[in-house]
């Protein structure tokens, strides 16, 4: 028998073919997965971009009510769900009676789920990737391995030997080690490119967290200022430009 990819396919037997359909599925999951991610983090980065050329003077004017609107209205933006749920936090502690803990260690904590919760989003999917990767060569070899055994397995039961009479099933069989090959190899490349986006966009974000915080404790300091002193309003607009403030979301 020629090499025919055709005509391996239609001498396959059922488990080869169930093999090779199991790794076409696992394509096609890798490739969706993908795909989704890079619109995510484009769709995150021009949302983050629009939303902090609003929140900028926003957050300078301490405009506070109007930024949590403001980040209402961005919810494909991951930094405006992290600083518009910080500010949100922000304004119902500080009207609320005084605690133990004030408003500002509050928000911080709060910031710390909202940002667990970011991390879950940026990352969803990414384990469809890294399993296909390190599972799809072993099925590919499970198929080779079967296709050999049943190879030979004709053999014993026809009575005769030779190259002839088992190159056709080694071909078979070998075409699923190839296939599971050339799912997984694109899935561990796949897996690499996104998770160095996602990275560069957590740090883009954990670093506007941090400056956001500055802001709020700043801003906490002037309120306990003693009277008769003017009022230091910071550098606000820094909170969402410093470092582009995630827009970049990795350069996706």
């Amino acid at each position: 028998m020629n090499f025919n990819l055709k005509e391996i396919y239609a001498h396959m037997g059922v488990f080869a073919l169930c093999i090779a359909w199991t790794l076409v599925a696992f394509a096609v999951a890798s490739l969706a997965v993908f795909f989704e991610r890079l619109f995510v983090y484009f769709r995150s980065r021009a949302a983050s971009r629009h939303f902090a050329g609003r929140a900028g003077p926003l957050l300078a004017q301490q405009q506070h009510d109007a930024l949590v609107k403001e980040a209402e209205g961005n919810k494909s933006s991951h930094l405006a769900m992290m600083l518009g749920g910080g500010m949100k936090t922000f304004l119902s502690k500080s009207r609320a009676p005084a605690g133990k803990l004030g408003a500002v260690e509050l928000t911080r904590r709060d910031l710390v789920r909202i940002n667990e919760r970011i991390t879950a989003d940026v990352r969803r999917g990414m384990s469809v990737l890294a399993t296909v990767g390190s599972v799809a060569p072993f099925v590919g070899l499970l198929g080779t391995v079967v296709g050999i055994i049943e190879a030979f397995a004709g053999i014993a039961k026809e009575g005769s030997g030779g190259l002839g009479a088992v190159s056709a099933g080694i071909a078979e069989a070998l075409v699923v080690t190839a296939l599971g090959l050339l799912v997984a190899i694109p899935a561990v490349l796949m897996f690499n490119f996104l998770s160095t986006r996602a990275d560069a966009l957590l740090l883009s974000l954990e670093q506007a967290r941090s400056e956001f915080m500055d802001h709020l404790e700043d801003m906490a300091g002037d309120k306990r200022a003693v009277a008769g002193h003017g009022p230091q309003h910071p550098n606000s607009a820094d909170v969402v430009s410093t470092r582009g403030e995630a827009t970049d979301v990795g350069h996706a």
